[in-house]
Parts: C-alpha cells; sequence; structure tokens
C-alpha cells in the first residue's frame, strides 16, 4: 500500500516527492530505516526505528538539526543517530 502511495506521489510531484527508500540496518533486534530528505539545499537527518512487538511493528520516527551536503553523508549519519537513540531509550521508544 505504501508503495502505492509513494508511486503516486512521484507521479504528481516528481522524484523529490518520494525519495529511494534505503535497505533497512538490522541493529540489536531493530530495524534502522534511514529517510533523510532534501531541505534548503542540503539533506536533513531523518529515519525510522522499528520492533516488531506482540506480532505488530511499532515505529518510533526522528528528524534531528543535523544537515549534510550529500544524501549519503545523511543516510549515514541517520543510521548512526538512530543507534544512539535505541541505546539510550531501547524498549522505552514505544511507550
Amino acid at each position: 500500500m505504501a508503495s502505492l502511495f509513494r508511486g503516486l506521489f512521484a507521479r504528481l510531484f516528481g522524484n523529490a516527492a518520494a525519495p529511494a527508500e534505503e535497505d533497512p540496518v538490522e541493529y540489536n533486534g531493530y530495524r534502522i530505516r534511514p529517510t533523510p530528505f532534501p531541505r534548503l539545499g542540503q539533506y536533513q537527518t531523518a529515519g525510522i526505528i522499528e520492533q516488531e512487538i506482540g506480532g505488530e511493528v511499532k515505529e518510533h520516527r526522528f528528524v534531528r538539526a543535523e544537515t549534510h551536503s550529500s544524501r549519503e553523508e545523511a543516510i549515514a549519519f541517520s543510521i548512526a543517530k538512530a543507534k544512539q537513540i535505541i541505546d539510550e531509550q531501547g524498549d522505552r521508544l514505544f511507550r
């Protein structure tokens, strides 16, 4: 269903509205999906942390103030930031 909406937005607004999705990264029982987005000529740190709890996938979205000159830098930093959030908050992310 999500891919249907991404495709619709891409057709309506161009590729900028639907950035390429990155492969998730597994970390300590969590799944990290970096989702940096273009903003003012830079890329904003952002991502989604997911974990399956009781058969249901819970997610925590985050956006941080840091910006990067390339999408690749933003992806790497978003993954590092997600790992830091997981290490600091753990299961409290989903309460």
